[in-house]
């Protein structure tokens, strides 16, 4: 009896070891969209937004891709999160400090920006209107470069700065004013 025992441990002792081997070998495989993480400092306000990355892979983007007048997520995978430390104006509209998700809803002349309370979402599925903490409108430029990848950036100015999105040969830009 002790023998079998001693067999099935020693069997039991082996399997845990081959499995752990095995799956502590697998490499992690890159998502196709990216995550990103961009970052504001100005005094003592710190502005970060955290989204993935989409990329346009030969696909028309605006239009067919994101419909115009839908809510879209503003990225790939969870939806785009935006970090401020301190009170700033966005457009005008004053925000105050805390973490929102960034939806946007594209159209061909302008788009609707929307900060919106609740985090953790993925996509735009469960949007909620009902939570949104300010939205407005911004107009929309061509540019003749092509982004192949959905990019966030900022353009900081001496007390203000502008956040730009960048996709295909469309860009948007948002104002930001320091309080």
């Amino acid at each position: 009896m002790t023998r079998i025992i001693k067999q099935f441990l020693v069997l039991t002792a082996f399997i845990c070891w081959y499995t752990t081997e095995t799956y502590a070998q697998e490499a992690l495989k890159p998502r196709p969209s990216p995550l990103e993480m961009v970052t504001l400092k100005y005094e003592d306000v710190y502005v970060k937004i955290t989204y993935c990355r989409p990329h346009k892979r030969g696909r028309k983007i605006f239009g067919d891709l994101l419909p115009f007048g839908e809510v879209w997520r503003t990225g790939a995978n969870e939806a785009t999160e935006i970090t401020i430390t301190g009170s700033v104006k966005l457009d005008g509209q004053t925000i105050k400090p805390g973490t929102y998700t960034l939806f946007t809803i594209p159209d061909k002349d302008h788009w609707t920006i929307i900060l919106n309370s609740e985090l953790g979402q993925w996509g735009a599925y469960n949007y909620n209107p009902k939570l949104d903490i300010v939205n407005f409108k911004v107009p929309v430029s061509t540019t003749s470069e092509i982004f192949e990848p959905f990019t966030i950036a900022f353009e900081q100015k001496a007390q203000s700065a502008v956040l730009v999105l960048m996709w295909d040969q469309t860009k948007v830009s948002i104002p930001i004013e320091f309080m």
